[in-house]
């Protein structure tokens, strides 16, 4: 896979650490190691880091002066995008979805709300349930108007041009374990808008890897989760100039951990984001990691990874635990 054919701003900290996580596999009696993609850099990281360098190349070569995406209130992606956008000297707007209902003063202006003013970005906010690509696409078209230069960028960017930089990050954990001689049985991750997975599971078929990839859903049910990452695989797949490498049978997500929905915490996410915190020093968030770590601790527990070692990506997000204290106090 020759990723250098595509247009990439190299802003973020790779490659990120590969590290043992020694307390937390005694506690759970399997050998885990941790992918930092935390560490990314861009506003305190995480995954969408790696997808912005792709997609913001591409609005620096389409002339662009304004960025515009959109989320949920306490987005890491809008955050970090709105990082991006700082650094290159671009306005950025960020369209903010309530998929909560929650009213809390931080849940509302701190964490990645606060950052993503800190960066220069604009926001305005919807009611949960709004046509969120509709709603974007008329205010880019208003900017256009007024003489913007537009580059529109879907939730969590998630697109086959940023699910490139996680075709790029199994690239570089397969070469760390090589270096390392460190067989790898699994990799498991918070999964949600889809971009993160498929990048991930195209990187490790074209790689012909057989190591395995397990989404921990954060938001959809199983048939709609799976079938979101297979399609951007595919078509990511196809952008690689590599078709047909991704089966069916290589998207795998696990969706029990949800729980009342997207951006909800649940207990056994807040448990996981205490134990890391409590046992690696490690900060998750109770949105996408702390989820994903739900999952790798229950199923650990249940015996589904016995004999095995895996590798939990961290996937960032701690930024929001500012936004969401009022879940975690006590």
């Amino acid at each position: 896979m020759h990723l250098a054919r595509f247009p990439r701003l190299h802003l973020a900290h790779l490659p990120t650490p590969l590290e043992p996580m020694p307390r937390l596999s005694k506690e759970l009696g399997v050998e885990i190691w941790i992918k930092r993609d935390d560490c990314t850099g861009m506003s305190t990281g995480g995954n969408k880091t790696r997808k912005l360098e792709f997609l913001m190349a591409e609005a620096v070569e389409a002339g662009a002066d304004m960025v515009m995406t959109q989320g949920a209130t306490q987005t890491n992606h809008g955050r970090q995008t709105a990082a991006f956008a700082a650094k290159l000297g671009m306005a950025c707007h960020i369209l903010l979805e309530d998929r909560t209902g929650y009213t809390d003063a931080n849940y509302t202006g701190n964490g990645n709300v606060l950052l993503d003013n800190l960066h220069g970005a604009t926001t305005e906010t919807f009611p949960g349930g709004t046509d969120m690509p509709a709603a974007m696409e008329k205010a880019a078209e208003a900017e256009r108007a007024n003489g913007k230069t537009v580059y529109v960028i879907p939730g969590g960017g998630s697109t086959p041009t940023g699910a490139l930089g996680y075709v790029n990050c199994a690239l570089e954990l397969l070469g760390q374990a090589n270096d390392r001689g460190l067989v790898i049985d699994l990799v498991v991750h918070a999964t949600g808008s889809s971009g993160t997975q498929a990048g991930l599971v195209t990187g490790m078929s074209a790689l012909n890897s057989g190591i395995p990839v397990l989404g921990i859903g954060t938001r959809a049910p199983q048939a709609k989760q799976e079938a979101m990452v297979y399609d951007l695989a595919c078509r990511t797949a196809e952008k690689l100039g590599c078709p047909g490498v991704v089966h069916r049978e290589h998207v795998v997500a696990n969706t029990d951990y949800v729980g009342a929905g997207y951006g909800l915490p649940t207990e056994s996410g807040l448990a996981a984001i205490r134990m890391f915190a409590e046992l690696e020093g490690i900060l998750l968030d109770p949105v996408y990691s702390g989820k994903g770590a739900a999952g790798l601790i229950d199923l650990a527990r249940k015996g589904a990874f016995e004999g095995q070692r895996v590798v939990f990506l961290h996937t960032g997000g701690a930024a929001g635990l500012f936004g969401y204290d009022f879940a975690l106090r006590g």
